[in-house]
């Protein structure tokens, strides 16, 4: 039902950019719009979690210098059938987690300081299963190429706001259609951001089930998940908005508002379709 649900939001946000394209400048616009995607999908597929390792200021750890979270991502990779990631270690007190990469030969997972020092072995081994199908499922690239259609529909809304300010119009001769494109500036954007939000928090729940099932025991991520939660409302993560998605959780709480457009669904409901689960 997840990758259902995942596969029908993609092909929503697709859809929505090639009519925010034809809206803007007919079919010339519509493939001016694919363009943009296409780019954006090839810079992120290869660089992107190059770019978010640093960001996070991660440092590549060997089992020397993190003995525990080193064996449990090995005996878990085993376990999946999946090559070795590369285990980082990201220098911050909040606890949180996240797992990189274009595909499982080329995934990475990294943790904060913070979080080898509040969780259990067996809960961090949750954590770590969690973020491992994350890689299995190749979500890591499901959320990239979902990121990058959002923004190229911002950018030609961006696109259509500039033109209009300096005097650009496109006739219908030129099969631009001027209330279709303003109705794109105003709404396209902010359903691009809801679909986003809805194919990250689906990926989610996906995770937190693939990750109980190679864990073994569902409780041990649901008990990670509600220390973790408290612990970052405690100390924050210093997360940018546009990565906050690769978190196990969310580094922004807020009220009904906020949770529409969350990248991750409610904790709560996170634990309590854990504890339920039967394996």
């Amino acid at each position: 039902m997840n990758i259902m649900k995942t596969a029908l939001l993609m092909v929503m946000l697709t859809l929505l950019l090639v009519w925010g394209g034809a809206a803007l400048g007919g079919r010339q616009g519509m493939t001016f719009a694919l363009m943009i995607a296409f780019f954006m999908n090839f810079i992120s597929y290869f660089f992107s979690d190059k770019i978010v390792l640093k960001m996070y200021r991660a440092r590549e750890a060997g089992e020397a210098e993190a003995p525990v979270l080193y064996r449990i991502v090995r005996r878990l990779s085993q376990k999946a059938g999946m090559p070795m990631p590369k285990v980082y270690i990201i220098p911050d007190m909040s606890p949180n987690a996240f797992a990189t990469g274009r595909s499982p030969r080329h995934a990475a997972v990294a943790a904060t300081e913070g979080i080898m020092q509040i969780l259990t072995e067996e809960e961090l081994a949750g954590v770590m299963a969690h973020e491992l199908a994350h890689v299995r499922h190749r979500d890591i690239l499901i959320g990239t190429i979902a990121a990058t259609i959002a923004g190229a529909i911002s950018y030609l809304a961006q696109m259509a706001q500039w033109a209009m300010i300096f005097g650009g119009r496109h006739d219908d001769d030129e099969g631009g259609n001027p209330i279709a494109a303003i109705v794109m500036m105003i709404v396209a954007p902010i359903a691009a951001m809801l679909i986003q939000m809805a194919i990250s928090r689906s990926r989610e729940y996906a995770a937190d089930q693939g990750g109980a099932r190679l864990h073994g025991n569902p409780l041990a991520l649901a008990n990670a998940l509600r220390k973790l939660h408290k612990g970052t409302q405690l100390i924050p993560t210093h997360s940018a908005p546009a990565t906050s998605h690769m978190l196990i959780v969310s580094p922004f709480s807020g009220g009904a508002m906020m949770k529409l457009f969350s990248t991750h669904p409610p904790i709560e409901e996170r634990i309590a379709r854990l504890e339920s689960m039967r394996l």
